[in-house]
């Protein structure tokens, strides 16, 4: 009798979870797609808000005409970047965005390598830039880094619409020009932009294709609970918000003793201020490329300081929703160590593992058809078993364990 309780509370989480995904598929596939592309018979300064079923122009080819507005600051917190903050500006520099609209501040954070003595030998005579080094002002009491070289990159600013990267990133030409576009079309107060990993070598290593897929799936999910308000969900390699809302809710105050959470916990507040002016750009111009971690140890403290904050949300929506998801994982596990004492749980296990994939299956590839990596989808159904292995061991590192980011080691 208790066996078949068991197994009926399993399957009633599952069709739970199932129900999840289900929805964030018809969410992802609701977004409309933006273009600042204009027609014929369109003004020049028209910016268009595609329905995804109206059209897809826009996703492939240039915008021809807009008149841009908006000025823009682009804050790049660094921190021992010798090897990737040339290659950023210079992709910055190729903006089609008039650079007299846009200014560029490169916060340098105790960089210990050559990154500080490189920028200052650095030039790009027809972009604004500027460097600022926190190694005399940054108190010693300070543990969110990033947000305070971010917070003080805001005020410097002379933009009104603040864009945040990092510096291994790299840049669609009409990246600004998108989300120029995107804020005056919407009158956003907050944008959340995509993000992906680049391809980097022709053979992918199965690191490089199993964060890749991991990653595409996170960014689906941000997609989904951005336009459909159910959650606050970000990530600071892309992401632009006005630079008043930044003050009106006191940046971040009341956060800075968390170490991350630059962009999700920032995002909240300015929800809870102005919760029908935070949007998704769903544009593949606006899409900005990052660089895969080239080995496990990083990768895993990566994704330890992701997790590190899943207990500190203001938001309680997206604790559910993680709790929901970490449960249906650990549940694999518990069935496996079952099976070892009967077999019906290795059948529950099996057929659980093939419902998950089939239910994730459309939804992850759906999104990664927008970011033109539909065909690593190859290998996601021969992932799921390491996926779940590396959930259940990130989510409890990431509320045990500590991590190593930037040559700092950080404590829970």
């Amino acid at each position: 009798m208790g066996m078949f309780i068991f197994t009926g509370a399993i399957l009633l989480l599952f069709a739970l979870y199932g129900a999840l995904i289900a929805w964030y598929r018809k969410a992802w596939t609701e977004i409309p797609v933006y273009s600042t592309l204009t027609t014929r018979h369109s003004p020049p300064t028209t910016h268009h808000y595609l329905d995804h079923n109206v059209s897809s122009i826009g996703l492939d080819e240039p915008p021809l005409s807009v008149s841009p507005l908006t000025t823009i600051t682009v804050l790049i917190p660094v921190r021992n970047e010798e090897n990737n903050i040339t290659a950023c500006l210079e992709s910055l520099s190729r903006q089609t965005y008039p650079m007299t609209l846009f200014q560029v501040i490169i916060i340098d954070d105790h960089s210990t390598d050559g990154t500080w003595p490189l920028l200052q030998s650095l030039r790009f005579p027809d972009m604004q830039t500027q460097y600022l080094q926190l190694a005399d002002t940054a108190p010693d009491t300070v543990k969110a880094h990033k947000k305070f070289a971010i917070e003080r990159g805001v005020h410097q600013a002379r933009g009104e619409l603040i864009v945040t990267t990092d510096a291994d990133c790299s840049f669609h030409p009409d990246w600004l020009t998108t989300l120029a576009g995107f804020y005056e079309a919407t009158g956003a107060k907050f944008i959340a932009a995509p993000v992906k990993i680049g391809e980097g070598t022709r053979s992918a290593t199965f690191l490089a294709i199993f964060q890749t897929l991991d990653f595409v799936t996170l960014q689906g999910i941000t997609g989904a609970a951005v336009h459909r308000k159910f959650h606050s969900m970000c990530n600071g390699a892309n992401l632009a918000y006005q630079r008043s809302a930044f003050l009106e809710v006191d940046g971040f105050r009341d956060i800075d003793d968390i170490p991350s959470g630059d962009d999700m916990f920032l995002m909240h507040k300015i929800y809870k201020k102005y919760p029908s002016q935070v949007f998704f750009c769903k544009s593949r111009q606006a899409i900005v490329t990052t660089r895969p971690e080239t080995h496990w140890k990083g990768f895993v403290h990566q994704r330890i300081r992701w997790a590190s904050k899943a207990d500190r949300y203001d938001d309680k929506r997206i604790f559910r929703v993680l709790l929901l998801v970490y449960v249906i994982n650990l549940l694999f596990l518990i069935l496996l160590a079952a099976a070892f004492w009967n077999s019906w749980y290795l059948y529950i296990l099996l057929a659980l593992l093939l419902v998950k994939t089939i239910v994730e299956f459309p939804f992850v590839g759906s999104v990664s058809r927008f970011f033109g990596q539909q065909r690593l989808m190859v290998y996601f159904p021969l992932l799921q078993p390491f996926h779940i292995i590396y959930t259940i061991v990130i989510g409890w590192l990431g509320k045990f364990g500590s991590y190593q980011w930037k040559e700092r080691k950080i404590t829970k």
